[in-house]
């Protein structure tokens, strides 16, 4: 599992989705039709093309529907996340007993089909950009307790991510700003009450920005900018702090807000509206 997640929070939540299929009780299906001391192979397998993200999820979900059973888990890895696999590719195969195969499949694939989905995504957003120097990055539109693991999907599918919450950075944005007074001075109180913290400035307008790189932001996020006024701010900021494009972006119009000289493009999308890449779970004697 990816360092930075905090493995003891992944156990928890996991744990908490299977109890979610359960509520206290059992799967009454598999209960009623499998033998207790039946064993099958169980293979995940991609149904379409994508890249792979939440392998080690999915492992975590069987090992803790499992438990310490009698039959020992066989799992074998055919390939690793950040992986671009094909349609028919076998991802994981997996022995143990069939009703708990059974009853950590939807959970297995609920996670490992979003973050691949994530993974997917932004995957195509990093190759309409690529050769520009443009780095593509995530927000905070994440679903909510799922955020560590969609930023990890997002660096397998090859972006960056941004400030994981609120605390490890600063981002001024436009109610911020209406709040303080204005741009100049929403900065210098964040800087006054935080003079370690990274701090981005959020503007809408070519001269707001010229603003917050005389007060002293180097990053500043350039909101809902037409290419035209993308061009201008990178241009007339000159490489004195780093930019960044955020609204409006699509895959479409991707590689031309890359090539205005933007350092990043902020994409919600990429974990707010991933379509999940179709993984299916396929049962098999042992």
């Amino acid at each position: 599992m990816d360092d930075t997640l905090d493995k003891r929070w992944v156990e928890d939540l996991v744990r908490a989705t299977i109890e979610e299929d359960l509520a206290g009780g059992v799967d009454v299906t598999t209960t009623a039709t499998v033998d207790e001391n039946q064993v099958s192979v169980a293979d995940l397998v991609a149904r379409a093309d994508g890249v792979v993200a939440g392998l080690e999820i999915a492992e975590l979900v069987i090992r803790l529907v499992a438990g310490s059973g009698e039959l020992e888990l066989e799992l074998e890895h055919s390939v690793t996340d950040g992986t671009f696999v094909r349609r028919g590719d076998v991802l994981l195969t997996v022995r143990g007993k069939t009703r708990q195969l059974l009853v950590a499949e939807r959970t297995m694939l609920n996670l490992l089909c979003h973050l691949s989905g994530v993974a997917t995504l932004t995957r195509r957003w990093v190759d309409a950009v690529e050769g520009t120097g443009a780095v593509i990055r995530d927000t905070r539109k994440t679903m909510p307790l799922l955020r560590s693991l969609e930023k990890y999907a997002v660096r397998c599918g090859g972006g960056k991510n941004h400030r994981m919450g609120l605390s490890d950075a600063a981002l001024i944005k436009d109610n911020h700003v209406i709040a303080a007074g204005g741009v100049a001075e929403a900065f210098r109180l964040v800087r006054k009450a935080f003079p370690e913290i990274a701090v981005e400035v959020e503007v809408d307008s070519v001269d707001d920005a010229l603003i917050a790189l005389e007060s002293g932001a180097d990053l500043i996020l350039l909101d809902n900018m037409g290419v035209d006024q993308l061009r201008e701010a990178v241009e007339k900021v000159a490489g004195r702090a780093r930019l960044e494009a955020s609204g409006g972006l699509t895959l479409e119009v991707a590689r031309e807000v890359a090539e205005t000289g933007v350092d990043y493009l902020a994409v919600g999308a990429l974990t707010h509206s991933a379509p999940v890449l179709d993984i299916a779970m396929d049962l098999q004697e042992a």
